[in-house]
């Protein structure tokens, strides 16, 4: 157990149970970091946070409010072990900016060149780790429709900051590495050569399983899916890390993928006739999440209609994946699969907590403070190259649905990493409960402004 965490149990210096969930509701909670909480055997990293824009419940608020105070974590008050110490915003879009408010709050430099927040405003690098959240903001787009995110343009400035000062420091890259593949291949490589400690990926693998789904590892997966109720490639993204994180401890590993298939509206329903893709799993995931399975899978009760879309993935050892679109809603990530050639399904829906996503990020950022700390992804970053390359598939073959694109170039192959501890497994949402409020700024255990 890491010991920057401390049982509800033990917090028994004055602080009630009572007084933890009033900090939880109110931010007034001021938690005993003297003792436990703050106990450290070596020096806390420093680390800059770069990022596209901040507003409110962008990805660079719901992450950083859990690196600026303690935070809960499976039920208990956690430290985040690491300290930002300064800022590069990408955008500011006037009133709705959030980062002249945290920088003032929290005494953190803004500095207007990535160089310079990795170096403090110094002349060489002077932080232990990097933060980079290439997430919401205003940019371009494709002609297939994806976000010009700059994450590629993050990372190598990142890297030639450290390659000047012949230092080399872990990166956290927020969801996939890139919109165009042949970047996120660099990015890639360019870490191996470097040494750098590279981590990325969704939130979504890291939510509370209800019910518990725990596939055992060595298992022949026959045909699995993975279901949203999400936009194209922003929620796809998602589905496929989902997706990927429950199949990739099969039987040999990971050994990449072979083709992807892009269908919408009718031809959805059309190849699930053809079994092409299994309706029945789409079914028990749907009753994993809403408790009795859908009369039809095209119509979700209380949510506005929207056109299904899917991709078919092929792996390359033969194993069947879907992604699919159903109804409208952001909190939708559901599972379904079967496993050695039986017709059993096993399945589960993700929950992601009170106030939509936002409480779904706590254990990301544990996940990506472990990093930093450790100097070591929790996970494989190859997951994340994996469902880079797939997802940027999937958007050439939304060109030609219903046709089948051969992707020679994802034989990604890796082993995969227990990540039960870096899991929400449930107890957090015994404090917070649908019934507390969503705060508004930056929310944390000790403070919320």
């Amino acid at each position: 157990m890491n010991d920057s965490r401390l049982p509800l149990a033990a917090c028994d210096d004055g602080i009630s149970r009572r007084r933890l969930l009033q900090g939880v509701a109110g931010g007034a909670l001021a938690l005993p970091l003297a003792g436990a909480l703050a106990a450290a055997a070596k020096p806390r990293p420093r680390v800059a946070a770069v990022y596209t824009i901040c507003t409110h419940r962008s990805h660079a608020h719901v992450i950083l409010e859990n690196f600026l105070g303690p935070y809960l974590f499976n039920g208990m008050p956690t430290d985040p072990g690491v300290d930002i110490v300064s800022i590069y915003a990408d955008q500011r879009p006037g009133k709705a900016d959030m980062t002249d408010a945290i920088s003032k709050a929290y005494k953190l430099p803004v500095f207007k060149t990535i160089n310079d927040a990795l170096c403090v405003g110094g002349k060489s690098l002077a932080v232990d780790a990097v933060l980079s959240i290439g997430e919401h903001g205003s940019y371009p787009r494709t002609e297939l429709g994806q976000v010009k995110y700059p994450r590629k343009r993050f990372f190598d400035e990142m890297v030639a900051t450290m390659k000047r000062s012949g230092r080399f420091v872990p990166i956290f890259n927020d969801k996939h590495l890139s919109y165009r593949w042949d970047w996120a291949r660099e990015m890639y490589q360019t870490a191996q050569e470097l040494k750098i400690p590279f981590m990325a990926g969704s939130s979504v693998p890291l939510a509370t399983r209800r019910p518990n789904l725990e596939l055992p590892p060595g298992q022949l997966i026959d045909e699995a899916i993975s279901i949203h109720g999400g936009p194209l490639e922003s929620y796809d993204f998602h589905g496929l890390e989902l997706l990927q994180s429950m199949i990739e401890s099969r039987k040999g590993g990971e050994t990449g993928v072979a083709s992807v298939e892009f269908l919408a509206d009718d031809a959805v329903w059309q190849a699930a006739k053809q079994g092409r893709w299994s309706i029945d799993l789409a079914h028990e995931a749907m009753k994993a999440e809403l408790g009795k399975p859908l009369e039809d899978l095209r119509f979700v009760p209380g949510e506005t209609k929207r056109p299904a879309h899917a991709l078919l993935i092929k792996y390359r050892d033969g194993t069947r994946g879907t992604v699919l679109r159903v109804g409208q809603d952001s909190t939708r990530w559901n599972f379904a699969c079967r496993m050695n050639g039986r017709p059993a399904i096993h399945s589960t829906a993700f929950y992601v907590g009170p106030w939509q996503n936002r409480n779904l990020f706590k254990a990301l950022s544990h996940s990506i403070q472990t990093h930093f700390k450790n100097r070591r992804a929790p996970y494989p970053v190859e997951r994340t190259l994996l469902v880079t390359g797939t997802l940027e598939a999937s958007m050439r073959a939304t060109k030609q649905p219903g046709r089948p694109l051969k992707t020679p170039h994802l034989g990604v192959s890796y082993k995969p990493v227990d990540f039960r501890a870096m899991r929400e497994m449930g107890a957090t949402w015994t404090l917070i409960t649908p019934d507390v409020p969503q705060p508004a700024g930056i929310h944390k255990l000790g403070k919320a402004s």
